[in-house]
């Protein structure tokens, strides 16, 4: 009996484990919107083509770099190093949006398109601007803490097209969004397992 009830346990943290594990890869893989994660670095797809995205917060945490996760309110510097050769020759401008319509890590450019007055949602804009040598770089001070959206627009030099990237991001802490919600989810289901097993019997026995 005992060996089956452990076997039942193992399997049964087991299946956890693997809850927990596809939780944290589905929040890696899914949750940067248009900036993924590449060896520790964090990349922006602007359409087909690349670029090394990184802020930086030089008067509160010096040359620490962030991706999505930028830590106080206060003047943050946001650094493009581009890796597809087209971009250089590209006018590209660079938006921050208020997330004024909750859409979190998953934005995209239908989400952008969706905003009544982005002009009233914006609270930073830096002109278009072509970078020859491969960098783009630009600050905005911030004032308030919450969560924010960028939006990256890229002019193509000789056709009428334009290319989009749009990234989530979140300023004076970190938003966990609803990953406490499957964890809790997690540990109740495991605790309901243990009482279905006699837990609070045996454990109620063993002090009495």
């Amino acid at each position: 009996m005992k060996k089956l009830f452990s076997a039942c346990a193992l399997s049964r943290i087991g299946r956890l484990a693997t809850l927990l594990g596809l939780m944290q890869s589905a929040f890696h893989s899914h949750g940067h919107g248009g900036v993924a994660f590449e060896d520790d670095v964090c990349v922006i797809n602007v359409n087909f083509m690349q670029a090394h995205f990184t802020v930086f917060q030089p008067e509160t945490r010096q040359n620490t770099e962030y991706c999505e996760d930028i830590p106080d309110v206060t003047r943050s510097v946001f650094v493009m190093e581009y890796l597809h050769d087209l971009l250089t020759e590209m006018a590209i401008d660079f938006r921050i949006v208020r997330d004024i319509n909750n859409v979190g890590r998953f934005a995209s450019w239908k989400d952008i398109e969706a905003i009544g007055d982005l002009e009233a949602a914006t609270v930073f804009y830096q002109e278009p601007q072509i970078e020859e040598g491969g960098f783009y770089r630009t600050s905005y001070e911030f004032l308030e803490k919450g969560t924010y959206i960028g939006v990256v627009t890229a002019v193509h030099p000789e056709e009428e097209r334009n290319y989009n990237a749009v990234f989530y991001f979140q300023v004076g802490g970190r938003d966990w969004g609803t990953i406490p919600l499957f964890i809790l989810i997690a540990v109740l289901l495991q605790l309901g397992f243990w009482l279905s097993q006699g837990g609070w019997q045996r454990l109620r026995s063993r002090y009495a």
